[in-house]
């Protein structure tokens, strides 16, 4: 199963978020859901780099991808960063609403 976490501060602001996990939908290499999971967030952190013009931290290794997410000195990047992050959530909700015994989504306070 794949479990994806994000944690908001009191303000609701995304502070971090960690996708890990394998869905276990179908074999390696054809399982469907991993595939959108792994594009969903790799997507919005690359997203992230191009349209609010800075580069996350993150970590990533086989099934595990997370990220710190700073505040960033421009609001209106930072504005947009959150946007993506945002985005992610929902296309994530997304899936799990088709596959969720496949994919859980937790939202925690900091």
């Amino acid at each position: 199963m794949i479990n994806v976490t994000f944690l908001r501060n009191a303000d609701k602001r995304i502070v971090s978020f960690a996708v890990e996990g394998h869905a276990k939908y179908a074999k390696p290499g054809k399982d469907i859901v991993c595939a959108g999971v792994s594009a969903v967030s790799v997507g919005t952190v690359n997203a992230i780099e191009t349209l609010a013009g800075f580069e996350l931290q993150t970590t990533m290794k086989n099934g595990w991808l997370s990220s710190d997410i700073p505040v960033l000195p421009d609001a209106e990047a930072d504005s947009r960063m959150q946007l993506l992050l945002e985005s992610m959530l929902v296309m994530l909700e997304s899936i799990a609403t088709s596959y969720g015994k496949h994919v859980v989504i937790q939202e925690r306070l900091q």
